[in-house]
């Protein structure tokens, strides 16, 4: 079954940093592109960023541009987001999923059980 499992979520103060982990299992990982959505407390899913299936290809919604940086390893079957100098604004629980089709914009049905960052002083 297809499977994909957050970590690397926390508490930081604003200015700090964390890596978040996607593990996923149940697919060939490396034939589709990957998302990170987040939801912020009271609001709705957000799309943060998208990676391609060869990572060459790397997306961002305009808030987190210059500080957050996605990747894969698809050797391990992993999806990472490196979040720098995180802001309050940044507080949601992260989620990676998995589009239904290649690129940018496309609908997603399934996603993890999320992460929880905290970003507050």
């Amino acid at each position: 079954q297809m499977q994909l499992v957050e970590s690397g979520g926390g508490l930081v103060q604003p200015g700090g940093s964390l890596r978040l982990s996607c593990a996923a299992s149940g697919f060939t990982f490396s034939n589709y592109w990957m998302y990170w959505v987040r939801q912020a407390p009271g609001k709705g899913l957000e799309w943060v960023s998208g990676i391609s299936k060869g990572g060459g290809g790397r997306y961002y919604v305009n808030s987190v541009k210059g500080r957050f940086t996605i990747s894969r390893d698809n050797a391990k079957n992993t999806l990472y987001l490196l979040m720098n100098s995180l802001k309050p604004e940044d507080t949601a629980r992260y989620y990676c999923a998995r589009p239904q089709r290649d690129g940018l914009g496309q609908e997603y049905d399934y996603w993890g059980q999320g992460t929880q960052v905290t970003v507050s002083s």
